[in-house]
């Protein structure tokens, strides 16, 4: 057991588990390495005189390098020497930390709890977009509302309030911090939702640090999940689309913009795998996209002919000093101005309440209606999780249903049965039916 330095802590490597690694002079003293990379300087010990019969303790000190080795050492010194006298710092931290107010525990939740709540990531921390949407919406829903109460005092009646709160738009401002910093809160059903799912994962944190005995969330009667028909577009709607991102290129709009909703319909990815897309994640030889970081961490996602082929097209005029196949206009990121003429697009081809995700929907629902198994629409849209998947399942069954109908209907009426009308001509290409549900 080294001396735990800055020096050590530097060099920590974090392993395929949670990993410690204790102090030589003081007992108990100790860094915590998540698998993440994470480290974290924490105490143990035994709570009061019982030997080793007393509960053990965990106190968690705090993150390096934002609190360095030496105050770390002071602050397990302090805690330790408690211990030895028959304390309990940490049950006393517990006893203090569940009086505290919903606002506070929230605060906590984005210094500590922001990670991934299920499937294959599960313990690994948000993407740092996932995690400014979750906390945008904590606090200017939630805080509002629920943020002046006591945690250990919030109730399933407590949680209702505040989803009828949203749904109704309570909550919804426009207003500027500052000359270049604009909040605009809307709210409404889809919002409310997705507050409570957050609140929801805030609670199910604070049980698992013992500041509240269960999650009033849980039982609460709200909706939690869409559970709604997710749009997609039919040939038809994606001709109008086509015509209008033309028609804006002839009208002088950036081409970049209407590029890049091309590449959404061509290959399904979500808005900021194509806008923020690299010349480096552009395999043309195996016909690959390799997101260096996308939702779901590196991803490898086929690449269509036409989309190949439009962007070889875009390679011959890439600008050589910046690695983005769309950069921006100034600065050194990539092109962002597709919200802007998004809309237009959507005037000028009449599709009222069409959103880039849609096109997503689009790709995997067409995936679906061709016959192609589960499994292979969520490695087209390059889920992590087959339930995300599961929403385009009705849709996979529709071939394996008429072909059902072609074979029984021969049959059905060898034996005097009737047939419903059109059986033999039904299909289930998206054309005819623009919605799949969606849990």
């Amino acid at each position: 057991m080294p001396k735990l330095t800055n020096n050590a802590a530097e060099e920590a490597a974090p392993g395929s588990k949670r990993e410690y690694i204790w102090d030589s002079d003081l007992s108990g003293f100790g860094l915590r390495i998540q698998p993440s990379g994470a480290k974290i300087w924490v105490a143990k010990y035994r709570a009061g005189h019982g030997g080793r019969n007393a509960s053990v303790r965990w106190f968690t000190i705090g993150k390096y390098p934002l609190i360095d080795a030496k105050d770390a050492r002071t602050k397990a010194k302090k805690i330790l020497a408690m211990a030895e006298l028959g304390g309990d710092p940490m049950g006393d931290t517990t006893a203090k930390r569940r009086e505290m107010l919903v606002a506070d525990l929230i605060d906590l939740y984005e210094a500590e709890g922001c990670v991934i709540q299920r499937g294959i990531r599960i313990g690994t921390p948000m993407k740092a977009q996932t995690k400014q949407y979750t906390m945008a919406r904590l606090r200017n829903h939630v805080v509002p509302i629920l943020g002046r109460k006591k945690i250990t005092e919030i109730s399933t009646g407590d949680i209702e309030a505040l989803s009828k709160a949203v749904v109704d738009r309570k909550t919804s401002k426009d207003e500027f911090q500052g000359p270049r910093k604009r909040i605009i809160v809307r709210g409404g059903p889809g919002a409310a939702r997705k507050v409570v799912r957050d609140l929801s994962a805030v609670f199910s944190f604070a049980a698992s640090r013992n500041l509240v005995t269960s999650n009033p969330v849980s039982h609460a009667r709200v909706r939690k999940t869409d559970n709604k028909r997710e749009r997609f577009l039919k040939i038809e709607e994606i001709e109008r689309l086509g015509a209008a991102l033309t028609e804006l290129e002839d009208r002088g709009v950036n081409p970049k913009a209407t590029n890049i909703a091309r590449l959404w319909a061509l290959t399904g990815c979500r808005r900021n795998e194509i806008a923020g897309l690299k010349w480096s994640e552009v395999d043309f030889e195996l016909g690959r996209l390799l997101f260096e970081d996308s939702k779901t961490g590196k991803n490898v996602r086929p690449l269509a002919g036409g989309a190949a082929a439009l962007l070889k097209s875009l390679l011959k005029t890439a600008a050589p000093e910046s690695p983005y196949v769309f950069p921006a206009e100034r600065g050194e990121g990539f092109y962002q101005g597709t919200r802007k003429i998004w809309p237009e697009a959507m005037k000028l081809a009449g599709l009222e309440g069409v959103t880039p995700h849609v096109l997503r929907h689009t790709m995997g629902a067409f995936a679906a209606s061709a016959g192609e198994a589960i499994l292979m629409v969520g490695a087209l849209l390059g889920h992590a999780n087959a339930r995300s998947t599961q929403i385009y399942a009705h849709i996979a069954h529709d071939p394996a249903r008429l072909a059902a109908d072609r074979v029984a209907t021969p049959l059905a009426k060898a034996l005097g049965l009737k047939t419903p009308q059109g059986d033999e001509t039904a299909t289930a290409h998206p054309d005819k039916d623009d919605t799949v549900t969606a849990d």
